[in-house]
């Protein structure tokens, strides 16, 4: 059957494989200031409002377009804003500790960059010390940046890796995220029980008893919840 441009289209929706490592942005993507950029949001998605038909004089509608446009520039997608990035500061490793470090069940919320959607789940993240070390909550501030942008699973994995590995001074790191996609559960099949799993593995967690041990630990139920 030959592809109608509406089948490409549909094709097109449906395809989650993201083109590169890099959040694709536009040259002047800057150049507009925050409180600019939430001012031309608001005025376009009340036209988006009004063309669905909504009554924007209604006292619970009246505020939305400004409401949703600060939400975006400020909160779900001010990973977009290289300002915002954590800066992470690194401590020496005194204890001479060589084994790996492990932070598990990092609760991250996105959006897919395909229907603007959430996306949200848990990243589990090791790497082995090269001398220096991070404080835990850098690693959260790091996973939080990265998925406070218009993304795709894979991306992110791949963004949250580099960016540690960058960070730490070091390939021996292992990344994975498991995640709910909204536009799976919402919309489209209505998917409600699947997940998706991205992971990257470099350096020692090549090394199949490495990985084994780091994928054991971050399935295995902790007590203390």
């Amino acid at each position: 059957m030959l592809n109608t441009p509406h089948n490409m289209e549909d094709e097109l929706e449906e395809d989650h494989v993201g083109s590169s490592d890099d959040t694709p942005l536009r040259p002047d993507a800057f150049e507009k200031d925050d409180e600019l950029k939430i001012e031309l949001i608001s005025k376009h998605f009340k036209e988006i409002m009004e063309i669905l038909g909504l009554d924007l004089t209604d006292d619970s509608l009246q505020g939305t377009p400004r409401r949703v446009a600060k939400m975006y520039v400020q909160e779900v997608f001010s990973g977009l804003n290289p300002n915002n990035k954590p800066k992470a500061k690194l401590f020496e490793n005194k204890f001479k500790y060589d084994q790996m470090l492990v932070e598990k069940d990092i609760t991250f919320y996105s959006h897919c960059e395909h229907h603007f959607v959430p996306i949200y789940g848990k990243a589990h993240v090791a790497y082995f010390s090269s001398g220096k070390v991070i404080g835990l909550s850098k690693i959260n501030r790091i996973v939080q940046y990265y998925a406070k942008r218009p993304q795709v699973q894979e991306r992110l994995t791949m963004q949250i890796a580099n960016e540690l590995k960058d960070v730490l001074h070091t390939e021996d790191v292992a990344v994975v995220l498991d995640a709910t996609h909204m536009c799976v559960s919402s919309r489209g099949v209505n998917d409600t029980n699947s997940m998706t799993g991205t992971a990257f593995f470099d350096g020692k967690f090549n090394d199949q008893n490495v990985k084994t041990e780091f994928l054991n630990y971050i399935n295995t139920k902790s007590d203390l919840r």
